[in-house]
């Protein structure tokens, strides 16, 4: 049996009255990715924070490789750790290959060392022709890339993700993905918070969801689905769709029915009957597909929009 890279034990932080995270537990196995989803407030970057040293906990405990606990052993965890915040950290004053070179320094790197690394992260990140521009020259997926690549000069044996691709466009995303996937070929471990279901079913290999401070699921991906959802979901939109959640024939061949802005959820074990029913108003449009993370997201953590703070 391996030794996690990364064991979280019951840990609990408060503020004032409010518990932002309630008895959480988790573990990161080397080679692994795992995902921390969960709305707005449910603890997710204060939970990195804690497991950063950046935050103390009030409750519970934080180890890592080798017996190194923090904030005990902040310093020496710090060494072998890779970090891409949510907030741009880069610095404005120096071009992308100085900020790898600088960066490289807090670890006490030799700069030779750090120059020998820079072709190879730089090329890693698609940014070999930008080694001398500064980031306010960069795109934002040529940012976010750089974070990513800055955070690996260490050659880090876990890497800290929170949020990665928030505020990227579609193709950005898919770039940064395509390179999360590469360290995850070459067995790197990864803790990845994240708002995007596709992100966290594309990359990784368990998910931890969260709610409130406090655990509610956790495996992998698929198994998640099979085991809290129907496999089927019929959504159906246009004038007057809503009304449709209450007629009592399409209830009765759906298990569960929800609404949503103007669209109807029909989740159901079989499909056709459904969708042959609803025939009977081809006005509306209906789209058949298989269950998904973002259905199991909304059927454990609500449909209702939560404001940030």
């Amino acid at each position: 049996m391996t030794t996690p890279l990364l064991s979280v034990e019951h840990l609990v932080k408060r503020y004032g009255d409010q518990t932002v995270v309630n008895d959480l537990s988790f573990h990161i196995e080397p080679g692994e990715c795992l995902g921390v989803i969960g709305p707005n407030g449910a603890g997710k970057t204060t939970t990195i924070r804690m497991c950063l040293g950046l935050s103390e906990p009030d409750g519970g405990s934080v180890g890592y490789f080798d017996g190194l606990a923090m904030p005990r052993d902040a310093l020496a965890i710090k060494a072998q750790l890779g970090v891409v915040a949510q907030m741009d950290t880069l610095d404005p004053d120096f071009t992308a290959a100085e900020n790898l070179l600088v960066f490289g320094r807090y670890f006490g790197l030799p700069d030779r060392v750090i120059r020998d690394r820079i072709p190879q992260l730089l090329e890693f990140a698609a940014l070999t022709h930008k080694g001398s521009a500064k980031p306010g020259q960069l795109s934002g997926g040529m940012k976010r890339r750089l974070s990513l690549a800055r955070a690996l000069i260490n050659q880090p044996r876990l890497l800290l993700l929170d949020e990665p691709t928030t505020g990227l466009d579609p193709q950005a995303r898919h770039l940064m993905w395509e390179r999360l996937q590469l360290l995850l070929q070459e067995r790197k471990s990864i803790l990845l918070t994240t708002h995007y279901m596709d992100e966290a079913e594309r990359l990784c290999d368990r998910l931890l969801v969260l709610d409130h401070g406090r655990k509610i699921a956790e495996g992998r991906p698929r198994d998640l689905i099979a085991q809290h959802l129907e496999p089927d979901v019929v959504e159906v939109y246009g004038q007057g769709a809503t009304a449709l959640a209450h007629e009592a024939t399409l209830q009765s061949l759906a298990e569960r029915t929800e609404v949503s802005g103007e669209t109807v959820f029909f989740y159901t074990r079989a499909s056709q009957p459904l969708l042959t029913a609803l025939q009977t108003w081809p006005q509306l449009r209906t789209l058949h597909r298989p269950s998904n993370l973002e259905d199991l997201f909304l059927k454990l953590t609500g449909r209702q929009i939560r404001e940030e703070g």
